[in-house]
């Protein structure tokens, strides 16, 4: 006997449905009266049934025309390539791989002076309130937002290489420029964690409720101290991340 409340298990049958492809993405649900009929429900238990899927970030609602099925176009990014200067990259590493998928890239930038965040302070082992230069990316997947990038480089940097702070982009990445300046990154220490969108992040996402976002901060240091520390805020529903460590020989003989 399922003792779950009702509303939960319409929620379980309609997740299973949709995870099986019963309901594909882009597709709409039955409306709520059927469901109501093939459930044996109140109008609220199913309500409350669909609210849950909505808040898993499974459907979306629209005013009127019911619910649909989430598109979850997944982008795969290799970390542990990103930004290796042995790969030939065709612009920066964003562009490259977003191309290298067959995908269409696109960015916006904003470049500011700012105090150092703790957080960023003690990664770039600098005082809090030390001047860096932040560069904030929000970038595109095929028009679909992807994430946003923030980049904090310390403020000695930049007699040295005077246009990480000048607006607009860096052509062949920020990496490159800085190594081609006898700055170059011979290793980063990647932290990876989740949480709940902020509002702001929920809009320059355009997130739906129930959806999480994917941080991946990444400091990379020269020969001697820490030169920069990047914070990629991903959509959670839209984005795997791996890693490619030792020799992996073994792996293409079967892919």
């Amino acid at each position: 006997m399922n003792k779950q409340p009702k509303y939960r298990q319409v929620a379980d049958v309609l997740r299973r449905e949709i995870d099986n492809g019963t309901f594909p993405p882009g597709t709409r649900l039955p409306s709520e009266s059927e469901l109501q009929t093939r459930f044996d429900a109140s109008r609220n238990t199913v309500r409350n049934g669909l609210s849950l899927l909505v808040g898993e970030g499974l459907i979306a609602s629209s005013q009127g025309l019911g619910y649909e099925v989430r598109s979850h176009e997944v982008f795969e990014l290799n970390a542990s390539r990103f930004e290796n200067l042995n790969f030939p990259q065709n612009g920066d590493a964003y562009n490259t791989n977003v191309m290298d998928a067959g995908r269409r890239p696109h960015q916006t930038f904003r470049v500011e002076m700012l105090p150092a965040p703790t957080e960023v302070a003690d990664r770039l082992r600098v005082q809090e309130g030390t001047k860096t230069v932040l560069r904030f990316c929000h970038r595109y997947v095929d028009d679909v937002p992807w994430s946003t990038q923030a980049t904090y480089y310390p403020g000695w940097l930049i007699e040295e290489s005077p246009r990480l702070a000048e607006p607009g982009d860096i052509a062949e990445g920020t990496t490159r420029y800085l190594a081609a300046h006898g700055i170059e990154q011979i290793g980063y220490y990647d932290e990876i964690a989740t949480r709940m969108p902020t509002p702001e992040e929920a809009r320059l996402l355009e997130m739906g409720p129930g959806i999480p976002v994917m941080l991946w901060t990444r400091t990379g240091y020269s020969s001697d101290r820490p030169i920069r520390c990047t914070v990629t805020t991903f959509r959670g529903d839209l984005n795997r991340m791996n890693y490619e460590i030792g020799d992996l020989s073994a792996r293409s003989e079967h892919t």
